[in-house]
């Protein structure tokens, strides 16, 4: 094969996301030098960060993906030739490595995976969802048996880690859904203690019935009026998460955050953070998710697409909520 396919993005979003935005292109297959290695990739992960690395914005936890230039993404591939000390033909690797059918690295952020494990499992749970999960929940969070913990987004690729994650840790979970299938399946499958639907329940009233008792963790996903209702039901010394805000990736305005008193009347922790922050501890959150998988008490469900071009238009079911599960392209 002398020539692969890429996508690059052309065009920042405006509104909806589709092909309009970008070009697919034909790239000669580069030469291998030494301290190299390329990497044919077989999936790929579709992430709601990926709108915000769309846009110009140049304050953001990571430079803009410039126009013209291969869309960014993580996934998963094989080592066709290598001229690098650690990786050999024939290794699985785990990387970002963009909109691309091949790619090029100098073995930089490229971690090896077991070539026995299901590709699709790797990057519903040990990729970019696990890590974000494992390094937000932990090192913010800070879980204690006996707590409660409301995660938004509890259905996506995140938030069921997390759930899953502090219900094996001992903690009452709640997560909030957009539809009723979401919600039965995070209950009867994941075994959380609870659901809010925001699209059909009164939030504030739903959540009164299920934790009386407040909340100690929120792991922020998505916005919206859940974070003014569960804000206001923080406990002292709660802890905030504040992860994705997926409702406001494509609303033209922000909406506004809940007033600052319960910071200071409940001593309250409210942290942002961003996984590209935290690659050099890939390895050690992996091992610290480890075990909880091994044990069953991992679930996951992906929502896999064929072909590279299909991530042009897939891309939309992150925002639309239309995707059920980790959402995978397989090349």
């Amino acid at each position: 094969m002398s020539t692969y396919t890429a996508i690059k993005l052309m065009q920042r979003p405006t509104g909806s996301i589709g092909p309009e935005l970008f070009e697919v292109v034909q790239e000669s297959v580069p030469e291998v030098s030494d301290g190299e290695l390329l990497i044919r990739q077989t999936h790929m992960s579709l992430d709601p960060a990926m709108l915000g690395w769309m846009s110009a914005d140049t304050e953001s936890y990571i430079p803009p993906v410039e126009l013209g230039s291969v869309m960014r993404s993580s996934g998963l591939g094989e080592v066709v030739e290598s001229k690098h000390p650690k990786f050999a033909k024939g290794d699985r690797v785990m990387g970002m490595f963009g909109w691309q059918e091949m790619a090029l690295s100098d073995g930089r952020g490229v971690n090896k995976i077991d070539a026995a494990l299901d590709p699709e499992m790797v990057i519903s749970v040990f990729a970019l969802p696990g890590l974000t999960a494992t390094q937000g929940l932990y090192s913010i969070g800070k879980p204690k048996s006996g707590e409660t913990l409301v995660v938004s987004g509890a259905a996506g690729s995140v938030g069921s880690i997390v759930g899953q994650l502090a219900k094996a840790d001992g903690l009452k979970v709640i997560g909030v859904v957009g539809s009723q299938e979401k919600a039965d399946w995070i209950t009867k499958e994941l075994g959380f203690d609870g659901a809010v639907n925001y699209k059909t329940d009164d939030i504030g009233s739903r959540l009164d019935e299920l934790v009386p008792e407040g909340i100690d963790v929120y792991f922020e996903n998505t916005g919206g009026p859940v974070q003014h209702r569960v804000f206001e039901r923080m406990n002292a010394h709660g802890r905030i998460v504040v992860c994705g805000m997926i409702a406001d990736y494509t609303a033209k305005e922000p909406a506004s955050g809940p007033n600052w008193m319960n910071i200071i009347k409940k001593r309250l922790l409210i942290q942002g953070f961003t996984m590209p922050d935290h690659f050099d501890k890939t390895k050690e959150l992996q091992a610290k998710l480890t075990p909880y998988v091994q044990k069953g008490q991992i679930k996951y469900r992906s929502h896999t697409i064929e072909g590279l071009e299909s991530a042009m238009s897939g891309l939309n079911l992150l925002f639309t909520g239309e995707n059920k599960g980790k959402l995978i392209v397989k090349l």
